[in-house]
């Protein structure tokens, strides 16, 4: 049966600060609503590290929060979950600063915080399990977004795939979908909270269905639910694996105006060479073609990448070739990572790069994305968007540009706007219609 946590239970009495990617900001989200309160009872005051593995940078400011915030509130309990959690929880029990470390699996279970709040262990401080054993669970039901007017729903979880230079499958178990009706549940709870917008979210989202009887693919169900919620004004998808983009989802991003017209592709080089060698699915030719054929069917339509600079092995030619593909595909959002050798991928003991030459490299391919950038908002100067509201007088359109309006508006509004300019922070400038 799935679980679902009653609203009254969201409360005051913990913090929780968010590294990472959106599932990880669906799952925060959900550790709010799963603490518990009993009311005018005395509990200690808790603070939640959802941590992200993804660099030896990220687990860096993960350690480096812990302790500022241990500084500034020397009294309050600290518990470190996510994905660096699941996979190095000794590296985080041994600071003096960590109470708890709770696995990604743990953190889900909305059981698991009322137990460990009530009956502080005096004698244990990891609750990690293995990630691999043992039965897959859905996340519960959430009541709301925490400050957000987007809402971030995850469908899927895990990933089958094993890229050498990645941890994520350590830190998340195997590939396993969500069904279609628990989805269901969430959407409506969303809509009747006023969301305008939603976002479909994962760990490798184009892998969705594979482990279902009925074999629905991530196309079935995005299809279904334009069909099943019309009141739904718009619905986002994130990463997206070039090489797994199933037919009925590629024609949907053609031909459904409420899919917003952003694609974000997990590309990481530009080099087929490079790609055999993180053992990617995708050549370069593959993620041209892909993006050649979606702007010339879909008007306004952008794109975001993951790319990896620095990766082993990588020579001047074929870094080379990503800057080629980010021009030839006109990528605009980049996500620029230096290669990070992470401990027991089979990346980490290859050839790697000099520092020296993945910083060089990084600036060249940082000014070509601000440009890119900047050539794309110029593109929209005195054309008319629809811009979901943020915040006061801040939002997104439909391509996914942020968008500073002139008029105040209540946050959740979609409102019509005309670009007149883009600043040097790199926001587009309107006035409301």
């Amino acid at each position: 049966m799935l679980k679902s946590i009653k609203k009254e239970s969201l409360v005051t009495n913990v913090t929780v600060k968010t590294f990472g990617c959106r599932l990880n900001s669906y799952e925060s989200q959900l550790i709010r609503e799963s603490f518990p309160n009993y009311g005018k009872k005395k509990l200690d005051r808790f603070h939640v590290i959802n941590t992200c593995n993804v660099t030896n940078e990220a687990v860096r400011q993960a350690r480096q929060a812990i302790r500022k915030i241990h500084r500034e509130y020397p009294g309050n309990k600290i518990l470190v979950t996510g994905c660096a959690a699941q996979i190095a929880p000794e590296l985080f029990a041994k600071m003096p600063e960590v109470d708890l470390v709770i696995g990604n699996r743990e953190k889900i279970d909305p059981d698991i915080f009322s137990s460990l709040v009530l009956q502080y262990p005096k004698d244990k401080k990891i609750f990690v399990k293995n990630i691999f054993t043992g039965k897959n669970t859905y996340p519960p039901l959430i009541h709301n977004f925490h400050e957000r007017s987007r809402a971030f729903l995850q469908v899927q979880q895990g990933c089958d795939y094993r890229c050498t230079f990645c941890v994520i499958p350590f830190s998340r178990g195997n590939s396993f979908s969500i069904p279609y009706d628990h989805i269901f549940k969430q959407i409506q709870i969303f809509l009747d909270k006023g969301f305008k917008e939603i976002i479909l979210t994962g760990v490798d989202l184009t892998s969705y269905g594979k482990d279902l009887k009925n074999k629905l693919r991530l196309g079935d169900i995005v299809e279904k639910i334009l069909y099943d919620f019309p009141e739904l004004k718009r619905l986002r998808i994130s990463s997206l694996d070039p090489a797994a983009i199933d037919s009925k989802l590629k024609n949907l991003l053609i031909s459904e105006d409420r899919i917003m017209p952003h694609v974000h592709l997990s590309i990481q080089s530009g080099d087929n060479i490079i790609l055999k060698r993180m053992k990617r699915r995708h050549s370069r030719e593959q993620v041209i073609e892909l993006c050649s054929d979606l702007i010339k069917k879909r008007k306004g339509i952008t794109f975001g990448a993951d790319l990896i600079v620095g990766f082993p092995t990588e020579t001047e030619n074929m870094f080379q070739n990503t800057l080629k593909i980010v021009a030839q595909s006109k990528l605009t959002f980049l996500h620029i990572f230096p290669f990070s050798p992470r401990s027991g991928t089979p990346a980490s003991k290859m050839p790697q790069v000099s520092g020296a030459v993945v910083k060089e490299r990084l600036s060249r391919l940082r000014d070509m994305s601000y440009k890119a950038l900047r050539f794309s908002m110029n593109s929209l100067i005195g054309k008319k968007v629809s811009v979901l509201l943020e915040k006061e007088k801040w939002g997104r359109c439909e391509s996914y540009f942020p968008v500073k309006i002139d008029k105040v508006g209540k946050i959740g509004n979609v409102l019509s706007a005309s670009i007149t300019d883009y600043s040097a922070d790199g926001e587009l400038e309107a006035k409301v219609n």
